[in-house]
């Protein structure tokens, strides 16, 4: 697999602006990746339960602390499911965030 693409990892969490108002506080890494499609099956699998999986990302596992969102070109995915490969990788399965353009 070659990690030909970079991948922005986001971690959401919550804080306060100067206010005292409650924000999402963003914190991005970006990272290389693989790309691949959603297989057939998987792809109906998921929309029988209404999930909408659209891309698989292969990362390093090492990298990859549990965020829920990822941006890619310019688009954020939501983390639906994840699968390790083999010995360091893992699979992203992904899908549009709502709302998303692109």
């Amino acid at each position: 697999m070659t990690y030909d693409y970079e991948l922005t990892l986001i971690t959401q969490s919550s804080g306060t602006n100067a206010d005292a108002d409650p924000i999402i506080v963003e914190e991005e890494t970006v990272i290389l990746c693989g790309l691949n499609s959603v297989g057939r099956s998987e792809f109906y699998a998921a929309a029988a339960t209404g999930l909408r999986p659209e891309l698989v990302f292969t990362i390093h596992g090492y990298e990859y602390d549990g965020q829920q969102l990822v941006e890619f070109d310019g688009v954020r995915y939501k983390v639906l499911r994840t699968y390790g490969t083999g010995y360091e990788e893992l699979e992203l399965t992904c899908q549009r965030e709502a709302g998303a353009s692109g």
